[in-house]
């Protein structure tokens, strides 16, 4: 680490914004992009509608979600997605939880403390792991998140999910969606929220249901009580409306007009494979560096499990590991505080519940220019916060 430079480099990443959301903009977005946002209008007036409704279409030919599975706008960006789901569908069999970062922990606790069901499996592994995926029983239902936002850890594939499958699969996506393979026809509830790989504004979800999640809907009636925001169906019939544009509460046009606005870019671009493609490669720059850098490694340590959006990263360096846990984890905020200072990177500090270190944003919207402007000043900043330690010594 001697020969690790104290100079700062002299090129910054073009766009310092690496957050794992909201994540950066697509490239070239400016403000101007949204002038014909129909605020002030009811998003139930005719023009409105038919922009919520080209949202909805854009989802479906970008992330080529299949012709039979509804798309519908929801409250509460990707966590009121996912809540609404479980909370009108759980409970009429088993359920299978996997978990293996916080946010997986937190649909283990609605459905464990919260809905309180008897017949629960909790699968979980440490974060940049996974659970024993051959474990998991499908005559359950199974709640999971494709890609750990958190971890950096996600499943590499959907070849562990059977086709003749009794139960319902419900899969965050979240920080998946337009990057990785989502295999639809083992996916009877998909959710994300437009925050993450197309850098949109947050609050609203996305919920894609299967006809096997349409037919549970329609059949189950939970126990509990469901507020408002949660109810899709009346009479025991799904409200189809949510599904073309009627959402069930105020949507944000601003927020409607960045959404379209990015897919159109992703279909600019190529579509979904070339959104994907970029995203691996912006995975790769971070893989590389790290193939060549002794201080830093994966959280993640089997490589067809890291995720190629929320790369999590850890030090790896002897001398800071052999800290306290506090000690490390002030060293790694002194990094973050000292990029961040110099307009380099923004919020790149592993999330609050993991373990410390970095947390880097490599999607689609991100230019993988500014991840090999970063890179060295990763470097510049250990280097520097290591030299400061040693002569506070």
């Amino acid at each position: 680490m001697a020969d690790m430079p104290l100079t700062a480099p002299a090129v910054k990443p073009a766009n310092p914004n690496f957050s794992s959301g909201p994540c950066a903009k697509r490239p070239g977005w400016t403000v101007e992009a949204l002038s014909n946002a129909l605020v002030g209008r009811s998003h139930r007036a005719k023009p409105a509608k038919a922009r919520i409704e080209k949202a909805i279409n854009l989802t479906r030919e970008l992330l080529e979600v299949p012709a039979d599975y509804l798309i519908g706008i929801v409250p509460a960006s990707d966590t009121g997605a996912v809540e609404m789901f479980m909370w009108s569908a759980l409970g009429a069999r088993g359920v299978d939880m996997l978990a293996w970062e916080s946010f997986g922990d937190g649909w283990v606790t609605d459905v464990v403390k919260q809905l309180k069901l008897d017949n629960v499996r909790t699968l979980k592994a440490p974060y940049g792991e996974l659970p024993n995926l051959a474990e998991v029983n499908f005559d359950n239902d199974v709640v999971f998140t494709w890609n750990g936002t958190t971890s950096g850890a996600r499943v590499p594939n959907a070849d562990w999910i059977p086709a003749d499958r009794k139960g319902l699969t419900i899969c965050d996506a979240t920080s998946a969606a337009f990057a990785q393979n989502l295999d639809f026809a083992k996916l009877d509830v998909v959710t994300f929220s437009w925050q993450k790989a197309l850098g949109g504004e947050a609050a609203h979800g996305i919920l894609i249901l299967s006809p096997r999640a349409v037919e549970r809907l329609e059949t189950y009636k939970p126990a509990w009580p469901l507020p408002k925001i949660f109810r899709m169906t009346k009479g025991g019939k799904l409200m189809a409306d949510i599904f073309e544009g009627a959402t069930i509460n105020t949507v944000s046009m601003l927020c409607i007009e960045d959404a379209v606005d990015a897919m159109e870019w992703g279909k600019s671009i190529g579509g979904l494979k070339a959104m994907q493609a970029r995203a691996d490669a912006n995975f790769k720059v971070i893989a590389d560096w790290v193939e060549t850098t002794p201080w830093i490694d994966f959280l993640a340590k089997v490589p067809a499990e890291r995720s190629n959006t929320s790369v999590c990263l850890v030090i790896a360096d002897p001398e800071i590991a052999a800290l306290s846990d506090d000690a490390q984890a002030a060293f790694a905020k002194a990094i973050v505080s000292r990029l961040d200072k110099a307009g380099v990177a923004y919020d790149i500090g592993a999330y609050r519940d993991a373990p410390t270190g970095f947390r880097i944003w490599t999607g689609s919207t991100v230019d993988a220019e500014s991840l090999k402007a970063l890179t060295p000043w990763l470097d510049w900043a250990f280097a520097t916060e290591k030299a400061a330690l040693k002569a506070a010594a």
